[in-house]
């Protein structure tokens, strides 16, 4: 039983990391499966495949330069949703093993997908305001800190899963605040241009 309840535990970490860098969380897992840090449930152990590893690498570097191109960042925006949720899905469902598939996958949509659903949203919601009220300069900064916070938080989630969840929680009440915030700084604009 604990070892199903941390798998879910690393599961919802890396689905909300995927909301931050959606590929980074992925190559990660695959570094630490290929280095047998970590093992993952049966019929995933291709994640951590040196074809898998090279495309998680090259899809991470693609992935982080396009959020600082802003034009192509914008394009990103229309997949990462759809894409983050895969993703989230696939990183829940390799941690839970020796289960009924039908379980597993139930989880792993409604948990994994769900997680990086609503992390993805929040990080679109953010740099939409961002964009709004500074004109795109301040989607750099927000770049920085979502590839840090995707690196730091897929170990922490790895490694530390207990940690992730409270850490997960902090991020998402976080960035909560700040779009709350950032969305009433654009109300005051709009009301003092009229």
């Amino acid at each position: 039983m604990m070892e199903f309840v941390i798998a879910i535990l690393i599961g919802i970490g890396l689905s909300a990391t995927v909301g931050f860098r959606i590929f980074t969380p992925l190559l990660i897992t695959s570094i630490a499966e290929k280095a047998s840090l970590i093992t993952l449930a049966d019929g995933f152990d291709w994640i951590g495949s040196t074809p898998a590893l090279i495309a998680f690498f090259v899809a991470t570097l693609l992935e982080i330069g396009a959020n600082y191109i802003p034009v192509v960042d914008s394009q990103l925006k229309t997949l990462s949703t759809p894409v983050a949720t895969i993703a989230g899905i696939l990183l829940t469902a390799s941690f839970i093993g020796d289960m009924d598939p039908f379980f597993t996958w139930g989880i792993a949509i409604i948990v994994g997908g769900g997680t990086a659903t609503i992390s993805q949203l929040t990080t679109s919601s953010l740099k939409n305001v961002s964009t709004i009220t500074t004109g795109g300069i301040g989607n750099i900064f927000i770049s920085i800190f979502e590839g840090v916070m995707a690196v730091v938080m897929s170990l922490v989630s790895l490694f530390m899963p207990f940690l992730a969840i409270i850490f997960v929680m902090i991020v998402i009440v976080a960035f909560i605040f700040i779009v709350r915030r950032l969305r009433n700084m654009k109300q005051k604009k709009w009301t003092h241009a009229q």
